[in-house]
């Protein structure tokens, strides 16, 4: 009798509201607005070229084939391209969280000088850029155009993540500063022993920001990039998507199977997006707490 009170006492302590489920709803639509679209990309991919003009492709495969991702793997360009993306987004995420933490560990420090005019100029730059054209030509005068470092020095750093990495910072008491310095550590052994082991959180969330970014980006590779073995994957992808005729894509891109056409523009887009969907849930634990940092303050 008492355990039922207690189960009973338990279930009106806590009733299911209308609100309840209206958020629950609106969850529900949320998912599969993000999964239906890749489950219909993914049928399309592995669905014949005639099944796709009788329009017959909706969430599961018709005539099911792999030829275009066969197609794909086939292609040295595109195994090279994947590499070559992979690679950056190492290099880019790896240098990217080093000068977020070197720009954003100086700025905790009370005693830096000129720390609120420096925070200022930093922040300025959030709002104000330089445009296209200047960037072009500073690039092009730095002798940087059509190299590899033009697709990883001037994406190294975001203002915003730096801000999130000085509020996670900011967040860790003093006072483990203040005993690591009594005994002797300077700024950067203290930076090494005390504030990084302990910003696993934001760490994650930051590289999983600064990948996700790398990994997608094609914008400055299709304005200062012109040698093809520098393309990454979605700039590949760019160009089979902005062509209209599959024949074209095929001969242009170096494909020369007829037919493949809808398919292999859908086959193309799942082999770009399909490996850094699997980062993803390696990072996911630290996400929400990474992503709130800096919301609460005491």
């Amino acid at each position: 009798m008492y355990k039922a009170k207690t189960k009973t006492g338990a279930m009106s302590a806590n009733p299911v509201t209308v609100g309840d489920i209206l958020v629950t709803i609106l969850c529900v639509g949320l998912i599969a607005l993000c999964i239906l679209p890749m489950i219909n990309l993914a049928a399309r991919s592995l669905s014949s070229a005639n099944a796709l003009v009788r329009n017959q492709v909706t969430l599961w495969p018709v005539e099911l084939t792999w030829d275009a991702y066969a197609t794909i793997l086939a292609d040295a360009r595109y195994i090279r391209a994947l590499w070559w993306t992979a690679f950056l987004t190492v290099i880019c995420t790896f240098l990217s969280l080093t000068m977020t933490t070197l720009c954003a560990y100086p700025l905790i420090y009370e005693q830096l000088v000129g720390k609120k005019i420096i925070n200022t100029l930093i922040i300025i730059t959030m709002y104000f850029g330089a445009g296209t054209i200047p960037t072009y030509l500073l690039l092009r005068s730095l002798n940087m155009l059509d190299t590899a470092w033009v697709l990883i020095i001037p994406n190294c750093l975001s203002v915003f993540n730096m801000i999130i990495m000085r509020s996670f910072l900011q967040g860790i008491p003093g006072s483990l500063q203040e005993s690591a310095e009594i005994d002797g550590a300077g700024p950067i052994r203290v930076l090494l022993h005390i504030y990084l082991p302990l910003s696993t959180p934001v760490l994650a969330t930051l590289a999983l920001f600064y990948a996700v970014g790398r990994w997608n980006g094609f914008s400055d590779a299709l304005m200062y990039v012109k040698n093809r073995d520098l393309f990454p994957i979605q700039l590949l992808l760019y160009n089979i998507l902005n062509t209209t005729n599959s024949m074209e894509t095929a001969t242009v891109e170096g494909f020369t199977t007829p037919g493949v056409g809808e398919t292999l523009r859908a086959a193309s887009v799942m082999f770009a997006t399909v490996p850094i969907l699997i980062v993803y849930p390696w990072l996911q634990r630290y996400f929400i707490a990474g992503a709130t940092l800096g919301a609460v303050k005491e």
